[in-house]
């Protein structure tokens, strides 16, 4: 099990905005090795209660909630990572499980008890709250993500556009699973993702955004998409 704390900044900005900031960033700060020109592309299946109990809570800016997700880099990958998230107030904790392939396929319809097989506590953990609280498997997010490191601080930031969604289907190892435009493809999610202080270059770009900082969740663009669509 792995275990990240961190602070995260987001904003809303344009296409124009990110090709301009990306640029910047690309002087100084390393790239994630798996960028390519447009970065790598992320799929998450995520899971919520029967009564999309996350969602709401999100919604409603609830102080304490959390996210549970499948991810996945590459549709051929023999694993993927079971993760959750969860926050309260500016902080974010995220811990993350590596499960074999046939136990990932298993989670996408909805049976957890391969969970049992894993020694680590997280795994245990997800189980307990996944079965008592009926999580069921909600929607596949997918994006493209280019991202930066700065390793003296342990900075990340990224930006993630072209966000695609769909309810109908939870194959996520699925090459061609058909999904829709879950946003304006004009605009890109910046996340800056730290603990302790953010670099001067950094804090320059975020006031180059000239925005308000946002809560916004890929789960939740992706579900209020398709929620806005079914009325």
């Amino acid at each position: 099990m792995n275990e990240v704390f961190r602070r995260e900044k987001k904003f809303l900005i344009t296409l124009d905005e990110y090709y301009r900031f990306g640029g910047r960033l690309a002087e100084v700060m390393a790239q994630d090795v798996n960028n390519g020109n447009e970065g790598y592309v992320i799929r998450s299946l995520y899971f919520d209660t029967l009564e999309d109990q996350d969602f709401y809570e999100k919604e409603d800016g609830v102080e304490v909630r959390r996210k549970i997700r499948l991810r996945i880099y590459d549709p051929d990958s023999p694993f993927a990572m079971l993760e959750m998230k969860q926050k309260q107030g500016d902080q974010q904790k995220k811990r993350s499980l590596r499960v074999d392939r046939e136990d990932a396929i298993a989670l996408t319809h909805g049976d957890y008890g391969p969970l049992l097989r894993y020694k680590d506590s997280f795994a245990a953990e997800c189980f307990a709250v996944m079965t008592s609280r009926c999580y069921r498997p909600k929607a596949v997010v997918e994006y493209n993500r280019k991202a930066f490191v700065a390793r003296e601080n342990k900075i990340r930031v990224t930006f993630d556009h072209h966000i695609r969604a769909t309810e109908s289907c939870f194959d996520i190892f699925d090459r061609h699973l058909l999904m829709a435009p879950a946003m304006d493809p004009y605009l890109v999610v910046l996340e800056v993702k730290f603990n302790g202080f953010l670099l001067s270059y950094i804090k320059d770009m975020l006031l180059a955004c000239d925005r308000s900082e946002l809560s916004v969740s890929k789960y939740y663009i992706g579900r209020g998409f398709t929620k806005l669509l079914m009325g």
